[in-house]
């Protein structure tokens, strides 16, 4: 897949997508020329440091970036609607239905003045025709689903009354409750611990290949990636700058930075051996160098580097990498041991 190239049966497909934010100081480009598509019943991992993109790519997918200080340009369709183009009226009746969330931390998403099985029940009320008691009925059925202990008790606890790991689930619960045709899962596995963290990635890999949905699951973490996806894009400054399966991303990597990602990880790495950590930090979104944003950070950078954005050049095993040097590189540096996918 290329960035340009979109199908029929996808049931998200974003075409040149661009978000700037305006500040005082000077705009800053969260997001520049990014593409992707995806099928259903396929997971999309978008992977990158903190400040690569990830969030606001999925936040403008559902239109939540304050309006008054955001620019969103490009195309966004999400199952057959032009999202970009929906009313403030019609977006309330795609969120949730058509398009669902999962957020980073489930304590601040959900609300803490009203019980779990209010909240679960509000959404099916408000996008289905249905009564009190059939809605509170579906919702003990989602606290089933996602497997919640004491479901019948679980619906009248508030949210500071659940563990971390209940909270999560209960957020699954909220998302799913309209069976949303795409789920985004903005890293809701982050604050748990490694054995939660398992549950809930198994939970939500049983639940997509059960509902037929597409999910895009963002993370950081290249292990995560490794155990869900389908297909991963890594993002850098903004832009993805590779693109592919994920068995191919993490086995075979073709650009520097995603190199580098999978050099500084401890998975299948040598104990005797250092971490290498990528050196300096991601750029400053309000001034992006010219050229290769990667390139003041990158060993294998040349001047050319600096001169123009690198075009998308295709990788052996499928998809795309932004980097000029890239068949050289791999031919003559080789790449670091993989995380296993």
């Amino acid at each position: 897949m290329t960035g340009m190239i979109t199908q029929t049966d996808d049931i998200v497909s974003v075409r040149s997508l661009d978000v700037v934010f305006h500040s005082r100081q000077a705009p800053a480009k969260a997001v520049s020329d990014v593409s992707f598509a995806v099928k259903r019943g396929e997971v999309l991992c978008i992977i990158g440091e903190s400040g690569s993109g990830k969030s606001v790519s999925m936040r403008a997918l559902m239109r939540l970036l304050p309006a008054d200080r955001t620019k969103i340009g490009g195309h966004i369709t999400v199952d057959g609607q032009d999202v970009l183009a929906l009313s403030e009226g019609q977006l309330s009746r795609v969120r949730g239905s058509s398009i669902s969330m999962i957020f980073q931390e489930p304590m601040t998403a959900l609300d803490p003045v009203y019980t779990i099985g209010e909240q679960i029940a509000e959404g099916i009320r408000r996008h289905e025709k249905v009564s009190r008691a059939e809605a509170n009925q579906r919702a003990l059925e989602l606290l089933e689903l996602v497997r919640i202990p004491s479901p019948e008790r679980r619906l009248k606890n508030y949210p500071h009354e659940l563990s971390g790991g209940l909270r999560q689930r209960a957020m699954i619960a909220v998302a799913l409750a309209c069976r949303p045709a795409l789920l985004l899962a903005d890293e809701p596995t982050t604050a748990l611990d490694a054995t939660v963290q398992i549950q809930v990635l198994i939970l939500l890999k049983k639940l997509q290949l059960d509902m037929g949905m597409g999910i895009i699951f963002v993370t950081h973490d290249l292990g995560v990636a490794a155990q869900i996806a389908d297909d991963v894009a890594v993002m850098y400054a903004g832009r993805i700058v590779e693109y592919g399966s994920a068995r191919d991303i993490l086995l075979h990597p073709r650009h520097p930075y995603t190199m580098g990602m999978l050099a500084s990880t401890v998975h299948g790495q040598d104990r005797h051996r250092d971490i290498e950590a990528i050196p300096g930090s991601p750029p400053d979104l309000r001034s992006l160098p010219p050229g290769c944003s990667f390139a003041p950070r990158c060993k294998y950078a040349l001047e050319a580097c600096t001169k123009a954005v690198p075009p998308e050049f295709a990788r052996p095993g499928g998809g795309y990498a932004r980097c000029i040097r890239m068949t050289e590189i791999v031919h003559q540096m080789g790449a670091p041991q993989p995380v296993h996918a």
